[in-house]
Formats: structure tokens, C-alpha cells, sequence
């Protein structure tokens, strides 16, 4: 008996095989080697036919995985200990992480970058009165326990000069042109006086401080509203012009690139050159309530409580002192990467950043718990044979509250690739405040956003859903856009032109930015049971998956159109009749007319009963037009000015308050236009008129996917 691995040899007297039968057997192991390759029998591992049946049964089972416990447990973990960008805790953070997404069996990697960071080393605020007395004002907040005193980072403006300010005080509300307009006309000018400011929602910080420079004052301080912050926190921030490395600006910060000096002017110009600090609300009560001189009505809701409306100069004066330090640190940002089965060369994107400015329990962890949360659910619907027609990609940014820096150096790194294959970016950067949930987004995904709340329960009712909940009473939804400059979704709308959307539960909250913003006090005040952690969990996730499974993708570009329309009718109130938006009229009806044909194309193939390779193709197709229609928005020469932001829909307003929620260019164009010549101002408007008809007619011809 032969071994059945012995050699077998053919003796002299073997017959070899007719050379017919041989060219057969040879014809015939081909043809089945051929339709095994391109017609491969499934296996266990083959996920289930595509179908709406599926995609919904791994839709349900995705919510039916959620777990308020798991999600708590993950916050602990990440706020045990203050994690500030660059710093040597904030790599807990980075491993921690890491660990999760390589836990759950994803392609896992880690990438960094060189970033200008900015620290505190002294800081100090003493108010001089009239009467001779002084007063040491405490920066460390109260509320706190000793340790945490030791462990947080104090109070500071990260990129503030160092330096000191002395000399009388001057309230001006929130530091906007109408204020000083308002000072000026009762006749206060604070050149050469400290100024004090509370916070508001048109300016950001480094618009308040900027500003304050502007008009001549020598030093800011800045605090945030009574209803705002309780019990003695002091609001940290940036006050950093932009976003990204100021040291690598529209370039990525790589170890080995191209790095400006500290002192060239494209870098120094993005920093204020006064110093500023905030400062709780009880101490600047008792600034406020010492100043005399100048009364301004306007400003009455904040100081009539305090001391009857007086703004001064003074007579109190006030000594500011600020030393920092800037550096360059390594920057960590972490990914996890579900591969795609038929296209994985499309993304869908999901990302939420890390850092914090002190223990980050709501900003930013309160949605990296909810981002983990997600992973661990979709890596339990793999097991049950799921995986997503496009790639998945979570997203981990670090040092966002430097402004935005993690995610700016990637999409910098990155727009090329991002501009050809990103399907949309899904972002969360605090998953919960407090009670109402909140949205924002790029039009096209307004429907699809809607839809996926009707299947999300509504953590405060026993029934409902969130859709019940979000629409009432009235049954309209305020979806916000995506215009400001306040978390990662901006380098992906504002530069990249990305699709997006944010999200989150709780307009604001008091403890932002402070040492108080830990587990504590989510458990006590913003979501004792993580009932609506686990609902933006669920919105969050059921969005990537229809994205990513969805056979032609969610987008309506009506919603786009009507947008359009409601700001050009409000931008026609505000402008004179000189100026002709026919160019704005003409370009928006092509792209109404462009998303009417795309959405009967859409309709058209998802009856499709059979669908053949022609039908998968046009469905491709259709899908790269759908995806590639925003960049139609961008400029390459950018908004005046501010030549990173290339978006002419929706980006940053200058400092100053605009009716508009987009049209930036023309925004600007409008305000820049009072301090020139009425002929001159017309004619700046009307070019950005121009910038945006052409911006949205690429738009409509990238939905057509057709040349002129």
C-alpha cells in the first residue's frame, strides 16, 4: 500500500494520457477556475443579501445593544484625572482608546502631529479702589477639593501674550461693534483702559479680545453670564484666531514638514497682542458694582441689578498680569477602520474629540463615551454577519480646544482622498448638556437626520420618541448650520466641503470649560441615568449605518435649495436695490431643478426590483454625483480675508452679528461695506453675489455629473 504522501513516479511502461483528453480536462479546470472567481460560492462568513428588511432588523438590533451601564462606565474611566492636550495625562486617554477599538478586533492605528500648544505659568488679577483699598481676586475656583486645585490646569487664555495691564476699568457688555457704538455715544472711548466683557453667543472669545485691541484697550477681562456658570467656576478657552497648527496654517504639522518660525507675521497675526484673562462671575460683581462714570441704557438687563447701569472709566483700577508659555507638543489622534465589503472606498465618517481643559466629563467625554459605545455595538453586529457596504471610520481628535487642531492637521493631511471618497462626517463633541436635543447639519442630510429620530426613544417620556419630542409642539424642526468655527465638523464643511452633521442633548450648560465639569456632575444634574446618552448614541450610530449600508445614499437636495432660497429672500431686506441677485435667483433654480432630477433618478432605481449591473452602475454614479455636490460650494480663493475657509455657504461671519445663517462672503461684503465709498461697498457686494451664484451653479453641475 502506497503512503499517501509517498511520490508516485510513472514507469516506462505507463501510457500517457491522448493529447484530446488532456486539452479537456485542461478547458474544463479553467472554466470553473474562471466562474469561481467572479461567481464565488458564499460562505458562513458572506453577510446576508442586501435589503431593506436586513437593514432594518440591523438597525433595531443596533439599538436593541444599547447600554446606559456600558456608556457610564466608559465616562468614568475617561474623567478620572484632568487630560489637557500635550500633556502627560491626557496619554491615558490616548491608550485608553486605543485599547477599546483594538478590543473589539478594528484596524486600529494612532496618528501625530507637531502643534504650537499654549500654557499658564503665573497669572494674577488685584482691584484698587477709590477708597484705597485693595483686593487680591482668586483665580481658583471654588467647589473643588484640594487635589483637584493641584491637578487642573488654572484658570487661563491659551495664546495670550504675556504681559501686564494697569489702569481703569470699562464694561462693555459683550465687546460687539454695537457696544462700543453704544459707548461712544455716551461718551466713553476705552482706549487705554482695561476692559471687562461677558461672554455671548455672537462674538467668540478671541473676537471679544481681538476687538477690544482693536479699539485701543490695553488688557480684557472676560467672564461668563450668571445663568451661565453657578457656583464659582471660570471658564477656560482659546483665544486663537482660525483653527489648526498656527505654525503649519493649510498644511499638516508631520514630524520632519514645514514649520513657520514663531515670529513670522502669518503666525503672530493669528494671536492677540494685549492680554486678557477670565474671571468668575462673583468677582467681576465686584468690579462691576464699583464702577461710576459713563450710563449706557443698553446695557441695563446685566448692570442695572449691579450698580444702576454706570460703565465707567473707573474710577477702580484693576492690575492684570498673564505669563505664558508656547510650545510645540505631540498631538495623538486614534482611528478604527471597518473596511467596507462592496465599496470601501467610500467613507463614513464618525469622530468626536478627546481633550479636555480639565476633567472633560460633558466636553468633550460625555461624547467619547458615546463614540465607544457605537464601536462596541457595530463590532456585535459583525458577529451576527453584519458589514457595511462602505468603510466606517472613527474618528478620536485631539487638541480641539486649542482650536480645533487634531482634526484640521488630518483634513489638511488628508483633502484630497477626503475630497474624493468622504461621504459624509458625523460629529459629537458633548453628547449631552442637559434636557432637548439639538442638531445641525449640511442640508442634504436634514431628512435622513429627521427619519432616524422616529425610531430612537425619547429618554424623557416613558413612550415617545425623540422625532415626538424634537418636533413638538409645532411640528417644525430647528436643524441649525454649520457656519461656526466652534467643534470638528469645520475643517470638513468649511475646507474640505464634506457633508456633516452635529449633534448633542442640552443647549448649554454651567460648568463649561471649568474644574466642574466632571462625572459628578453628569450623574447629579445632566443625565443621572444616561438615558439621552444613550439616544444620541442611538441617532449618532443609526445615521453611520444607513450611510454606510444604504444602497443610494440619503441625500435630498431639496432641503439645500429651500435653505438657499430663505436666506437669499432675507438677504434681499437688507440690501439696496442696486445690487441685483438676479445671479443668485438664476444659479438657485438650477439647482432646485438639479434636485429634482436627482431624486426622481433616486426614486426610479430603488423601484427597481432586479437590479443588473447597468442598474448597479447608475446607482454609483448617482451616488458620486450625490456626494460630490457639495465641494461644487467651494472657492479655492476662500472667504476675503480668511483664505483657509473655503466654503461660501456656510462658514464664520466676521465679528459682528449677521441675519444670515450663510453667505459669509456676502456677509462680510455687507459690513466691510459701511466704511467705504457707496459706490466702491456696492460693487464688493455685488462680487460676492457673483462668487456665490457660481459657487452654487458647480453645485447643480455636480449633481448632474454633466459639462456645459
Amino acid at each position: 500500500m502506497t503512503h499517501p504522501f509517498t511520490k508516485l513516479t510513472t514507469t516506462a511502461s505507463s501510457k500517457p494520457p491522448p493529447p484530446l483528453m488532456t486539452f479537456t480536462f485542461l478547458l474544463i479546470l479553467c472554466i470553473i477556475g474562471f466562474y469561481t472567481l467572479h461567481h464565488p460560492y458564499p460562505s458562513p462568513a458572506t453577510p446576508p443579501l442586501r435589503n431593506p428588511q436586513t437593514a432594518l432588523h440591523f438597525q433595531k438590533t443596533f439599538l436593541s445593544l444599547s447600554s446606559n451601564y456600558t456608556v457610564s462606565s466608559y465616562l468614568r474611566d475617561l474623567t478620572h484625572h484632568p487630560h489637557l492636550a500635550g500633556t502627560e495625562p491626557s496619554l491615558d486617554t490616548v491608550r485608553y482608546v486605543q485599547s477599546h477599538f483594538e478590543q473589539l478586533k478594528f484596524n486600529t492605528h494612532t496618528v501625530e502631529y507637531k502643534a504650537l500648544l499654549s500654557y499658564p505659568v503665573h497669572a494674577s488679577v488685584s482691584a484698587h479702589f477709590s477708597n484705597g483699598t485693595t483686593v487680591e481676586l482668586s483665580l481658583t475656583e471654588k467647589g473643588i477639593s484640594q487635589n483637584a486645585i493641584l491637578d487642573v490646569v488654572q484658570p487661563y487664555h491659551a495664546y495670550s501674550p504675556s504681559g501686564s495691564a494697569y489702569g481703569k476699568v470699562v464694561f462693555v457688555n459683550y465687546g460687539r461693534e454695537e457696544d462700543y457704538r453704544a459707548l461712544e455715544a455716551a461718551g466713553v472711548n476705552v482706549s487705554g483702559y482695561v476692559v471687562m466683557a461677558r461672554k455671548g453667543s455672537v462674538l467668540s472669545r478671541s473676537g471679544v479680545i481681538f476687538l477690544a485691541e482693536a479699539k485701543g484697550a490695553i488688557g480684557v477681562l472676560l467672564y461668563a453670564e450668571w445663568d451661565r456658570l453657578r457656583g464659582g467656576g471660570v471658564e477656560r478657552g482659546t483665544v486663537m484666531r482660525g483653527v489648526g497648527d498656527p505654525l503649519s496654517p493649510g498644511w499638516a504639522g508631520v514630524e520632519g514638514g514645514e514649520s513657520l518660525d514663531l515670529e513670522d507675521s502669518e503666525v503672530s497675526k493669528r494671536f492677540p497682542k494685549i492680554p486678557s484673562l477670565p474671571l468668575s462671575f462673583e468677582n467681576a460683581q465686584i468690579i462691576l458694582g464699583s464702577l461710576w462714570g459713563g450710563f449706557v441704557t443698553q446695557f441695563l438687563n446685566d448692570l442695572g441689578r449691579v450698580n444702576g447701569g454706570r460703565v465707567g472709566p473707573g474710577p477702580t483700577m484693576v492690575n492684570l498680569t498673564f505669563q505664558g508659555k508656547k510650545k510645540v507638543a505631540t498631538i495623538h489622534n486614534v482611528f478604527a477602520v471597518i473596511r467596507g465589503l462592496e465599496e470601501p472606498n467610500r467613507y463614513v465618517l464618525l469622530g468626536n474629540h478627546r481633550d479636555a481643559w480639565t476633567y472633560g466629563a460633558i466636553d468633550p467625554n460625555s461624547g467619547t463615551a458615546a463614540l465607544l459605545d457605537i464601536a462596541r455595538r457595530y463590532a456585535l453586529l459583525m458577529r451576527l454577519g453584519w458589514s457595511p457596504r462602505r468603510t466606517i471610520i472613527f474618528c478620536s481628535w485631539d487638541a480641539e480646544e486649542f482650536g480645533m487642531i487634531g482634526s484640521t492637521e488630518w483634513v489638511e493631511e488628508n483633502l484630497v482622498n477626503l475630497g474624493a471618497k468622504a461621504v459624509a462626517y458625523l460629529n459629537v463633541d458633548c453628547a449631552v448638556q442637559g434636557p432637548g436635543f439639538f442638531a445641525g447639519a449640511t442640508p442634504q442630510l436634514d431628512d435622513i437626520l429627521i427619519e432616524v429620530t422616529k425610531m430612537v426613544k425619547d429618554p424623557e417620556s416613558e413612550s415617545g420618541t425623540l422625532y415626538d419630542q424634537w418636533s413638538a409642539p409645532n411640528r417644525i424642526f430647528n436643524i441649525q448650520r454649520l457656519g461656526g468655527v466652534d467643534s470638528d465638523f469645520a475643517s470638513f464643511v468649511q475646507h474640505a466641503g464634506v457633508p456633516s452633521v452635529d449633534m448633542y442633548y442640552g443647549k448649554d450648560f454651567p460648568v463649561y470649560h471649568t474644574a466642574l465639569d466632571t462625572y459628578t456632575w453628569i450623574v447629579g444634574h445632566a443625565d443621572p441615568l444616561f438615558h439621552r446618552h444613550v439616544a444620541v448614541a442611538g441617532v449618532w450610530g443609526l445615521l453611520a449605518l444607513h450611510l454606510a449600508d444604504d444602497s443610494i445614499l440619503p441625500f435630498n437636495f431639496l432641503s439645500y435649495s429651500d435653505q438657499l432660497q430663505e436666506n437669499k429672500d432675507i438677504l434681499s431686506n437688507l440690501l439696496d436695490q442696486r445690487i441685483s441677485l438676479d445671479p443668485l435667483t438664476a444659479a438657485i433654480k438650477d439647482l432646485t431643478s438639479a434636485a429634482k432630477d436627482a431624486q426622481n433618478e433616486a426614486k426610479r432605481l430603488r423601484e427597481q426590483e432586479h437590479l443588473g449591473g447597468v442598474e448597479i452602475l447608475k446607482i454609483h454614479d448617482l451616488n458620486d454625483r450625490l456626494m460630490l455636490a457639495e465641494r461644487g460650494f467651494l472657492d479655492t480663493d476662500g472667504l476675503q480675508g480668511r483664505q483657509w475657509f473655503k466654503h461660501l455657504i456656510y462658514g464664520p461671519h466676521g465679528e459682528y452679528e449677521s441675519k444670515l445663517s450663510c453667505f459669509p462672503g456676502i456677509a462680510d461684503a455687507i459690513s466691510q461695506s459701511t466704511s467705504m465709498s457707496k459706490k466702491d461697498g456696492e460693487a464688493l457686494i455685488q462680487h460676492e453675489v457673483w462668487r456665490v451664484a457660481r459657487a452654487i451653479q458647480r453645485a447643480a453641475s455636480a449633481l448632474r455629473g454633466e459639462l456645459t
